[in-house]
Formats: C-alpha cells, sequence, structure tokens
C-alpha cells in the first residue's frame, strides 16, 4: 500500500482484495518496523500511516460483519 487508503475507497473493494491489503499493510509495517529499529528508516510518519491503514481494514471488515451500512445525509433527511 503505497498511499493512504480512506474508509470509503476500502468499502468498495470486496473482502478477499481487503485480506489482500491487510496482509501487504501488515508485511509492509514489519519491513519499516524493522527499518526503523536499525536506523535506515527516513520517514518515521510512514509507521503511524501505515499502523492507521490497517485499522481502517479492520474497521471496514467489522462493519460488514456487523452489517452495518452507512447512509447518506439526503436518505437521513428524508426519513
Amino acid at each position: 500500500m503505497a498511499a493512504v487508503t480512506t474508509a470509503a475507497e476500502l468499502r468498495a473493494v470486496s473482502v478477499e482484495d481487503l485480506a489482500e491489503k491487510l496482509a501487504e499493510a501488515k508485511e509492509e509495517l514489519f519491513n519499516l518496523r524493522f527499518q526503523n529499529a536499525t536506523g535506515q528508516l527516513d520517514n518515521t510518519a510512514r509507521l503511524r500511516a501505515v499502523r492507521k491503514d490497517i485499522a481502517r481494514i479492520y474497521t471496514v471488515m467489522r462493519e460488514r460483519e456487523l452489517g452495518i451500512v452507512e447512509t447518506s445525509s439526503d436518505e437521513v433527511s428524508q426519513a
């Protein structure tokens, strides 16, 4: 995952792709932590961004598991 992914973008992705993105993000986080420990990491902010991406992926996966669907503001105002 090269760039930060928004939750809205993740909601449009299939479950299999989410699992794949999660595995990639975890691997990237492992590599970043290793680079940080050895003093080779230049952009330490990337650690935080990848952790947040992982949290977003878990959140979208959990939303699907619970059947939570976000409604738009137009639908709420009509009700």
